[in-house]
């Protein structure tokens, strides 16, 4: 199935505990359904020092999130979209992104 939401996007999170919020995409893991937003799910995790030079402590990340809580941000208007697809009419018939509100190809 062809990715609606890929890395680098820019995303609003419509469900959960960070509802609103919005960031850009660092990483998806498609198998999973999940994408890890910046600034988005922040949790923090107690590491362990590993090594000399490296100290312990409490450090903040971000969590994955699912992608169904998360709506693309269309880089033209800057305002959330639903994501379609469309094949065009060139040589190689190249299958590429379209913003839904105003069905203008999604760059990327």
């Amino acid at each position: 199935m062809a990715a609606r939401i890929r890395k680098g996007d820019r995303v609003l999170v419509i469900a959960g505990a960070d509802k609103g919020r919005r960031g850009e995409v660092l990483r998806v893991f498609p198998r999973a359904d999940r994408a890890i937003v910046q600034g988005v799910k922040v949790a923090t995790k107690h590491t362990k020092a590993k090594g000399v030079g490296q100290t312990g402590g409490i450090v903040e990340e971000e969590a994955a999130i699912h992608l169904s809580n998360l709506m693309l941000i269309d880089p033209k208007t800057e305002k959330p979209t639903k994501v379609g697809f469309r094949v065009l009419d060139d040589a190689h018939k190249t299958k590429v992104r379209v913003a839904k509100a105003t069905g203008e190809v999604i760059e990327g």
